[in-house]
């Protein structure tokens, strides 16, 4: 028989919860333009490696006026070892210009405003919700896009449908940290190949065992 979305959703999230803690952010920041820029550049790209680049990468350029005076080929060098150092700078420099032009200089705080920014998709304006702001977002990666079919949650491999489903049917307090347990447990023990099934902690709450 199928189970309520509303128990199963708060189930899971209590077992993931119970099984890796309060969740940080993956990316190293001190501010919401760190963030943004951070999160620019994780695109295609891990966690880890942004966060080896990123300190050297904030203390040469410190503010918003930094980034959009930015010579775009020293930037491109900056991020090299990045991946789509080209795509990402472009976006880096127009995002911190349009900034300044529209909002004043300060990163704005609605979904609306952000996704308007060169590179900020609703992931990424989500995850700017979430960890800039302290507001409520949930941010759908490719782990939470595996995971939340997988495990059956819901039928669509499209983003934004998946976190309207999710956001209709779990509390907002729960969705920030929710997308980044579904996202430690899809590292742990629900990769995309190999999925560790036997010792996943979920396993009973999951259709589509593998």
């Amino acid at each position: 028989m199928k189970r309520p979305l509303k128990k199963w959703l708060l189930d899971i999230y209590r077992i993931l919860e119970d099984t890796y803690g309060v969740q940080q952010c993956f990316l190293k920041h001190e501010d919401p333009l760190q963030l943004m820029v951070s999160a620019i550049l994780s695109a295609q790209c891990t966690d880890a490696n942004v966060n080896r680049v990123s300190p050297g990468l904030f203390r040469k350029y410190r503010n918003v006026r930094d980034f959009a005076e930015a010579d775009i080929k020293v930037l491109q060098k900056d991020i090299k070892s990045i991946g789509l150092f080209r795509a990402k700078s472009k976006n880096i420099i127009n995002a911190c210009k349009k900034i300044i032009k529209e909002f004043g200089g300060k990163l704005p705080s609605e979904m609306e405003k952000l996704v308007t920014l060169p590179g900020i998709g609703r992931k990424t304006a989500n995850v700017l919700l979430c960890h800039a702001f302290d507001k409520p977002g949930f941010p759908v990666d490719t782990h939470v896009q595996r995971l939340t079919n997988r495990i059956g949650l819901v039928k669509t491999e499209n983003p934004v449908k998946i976190e309207m489903i999710v956001n209709k049917n779990i509390s907002e307090e729960y969705w920030c940290s929710f997308s980044q347990l579904l996202i430690s447990h899809g590292r742990a023990r629900c990769r995309a190949r190999n999925p560790d099934c036997e010792h996943c902690e979920i396993r009973n709450l999951c259709e589509k065992k593998i």
